[in-house]
């Protein structure tokens, strides 16, 4: 028994994303017998061509689980490129024994890689520093599509629920309900509306303040420069062409311009990042 398989090259999303889902979703599913034989091979023979065949099957999956993260404004490709990384470690990990389907076994591992990435990516996400604060805020996050504000009742429901303080769940539910406004209305009705232009007020136009504010522009400037500098040439480009350039290259592309996997250059861009951070934090 064999599952459909593809090229390597073609199960990586971020070519052309269409036409990865659209051969991933030719890859027949399997049955509860098909999926029990290559676990069991896997498990217990250590077969790489049964776990192939695991992954291969449940790509659609990973699919549909980055399209509920469509949100974030993170490219679906990442997303999807996160989640497969997920996916083979639910694989790796997966015990037949237990006699579940693979797919729920999986969900969670999948949905962690992903978790992960949007909260190193997504600049909103200031209070998500501890676990708790980080399941409050994809919670709050899917109940926002369905129900308007909360009323006190249920902030002090969902806070004693995931363990933080009512203020952290107010101040995030504020931030994923913000939204942009026209700062300068413009039309027939400008004397009868406020826009933000007409009440805001501008306290950072102090000379003063702006002095400061350069400084630490530049002061920031040099050192990330002077972090850069301690990487190694392979991870300094993949730092400036993931982060730093105004068109910024994808897992994919980095992949094929150096001639490693997807997966290792997330290992070097992830290891690069963490050597940026501490030396800021010297």
């Amino acid at each position: 028994m064999s599952t459909h398989l593809l090229p390597l090259d073609v199960m990586s999303p971020g070519g052309n994303l269409d036409a990865y889902i659209q051969a991933v979703n030719t890859i027949p599913m399997l049955s509860v017998e098909q999926e029990q034989e290559l676990a069991q091979r896997l498990y217990f023979e250590g077969d790489l061509e049964a776990a192939r065949q695991l992954v291969f099957a449940h790509l659609r999956f990973v699919v549909y689980v980055a399209k509920s993260y469509g949100g974030y404004g993170l490219s679906q490709a990442d997303l999807i490129q996160e989640g497969n990384v997920g996916l083979m470690k639910a694989v790796k990990r997966f015990n037949p024994e237990f006699k579940v389907r693979l797919v729920s076994f999986a969900v969670h591992w999948i949905k962690a890689e992903m978790h992960e990435f949007i909260l190193r990516n997504w600049r909103i996400v200031k209070v998500a520093t501890t676990k708790s604060q980080r399941k409050l805020f994809f919670n709050l996050r899917g109940a926002k599509r369905r129900l308007g504000w909360m009323n006190a009742q249920e902030v002090s429901d969902v806070a004693e629920a995931l363990g933080v303080e009512p203020e952290v769940v107010v101040q995030m539910e504020g931030r994923l309900s913000s939204q942009d406004e026209s700062f300068d209305l413009s039309g027939e009705d400008d004397d009868d509306a406020l826009s933000p232009a007409q009440y805001l007020e501008v306290n950072d136009a102090d000379p003063a303040m702006l002095v400061e504010q350069n400084s630490l522009k530049s002061r920031d400037r040099r050192m990330l420069n002077a972090a850069i500098r301690q990487l190694d040439e392979r991870a300094r480009e993949i730092v400036q062409r993931r982060w730093l350039a105004d068109k910024k290259s994808t897992l994919h592309d980095l992949a094929k311009h150096f001639g490693i996997s997807a997966e290792r250059v997330r290992q070097l861009e992830k290891n690069a990042l963490s050597k940026l951070r501490l030396g800021f934090e010297q």
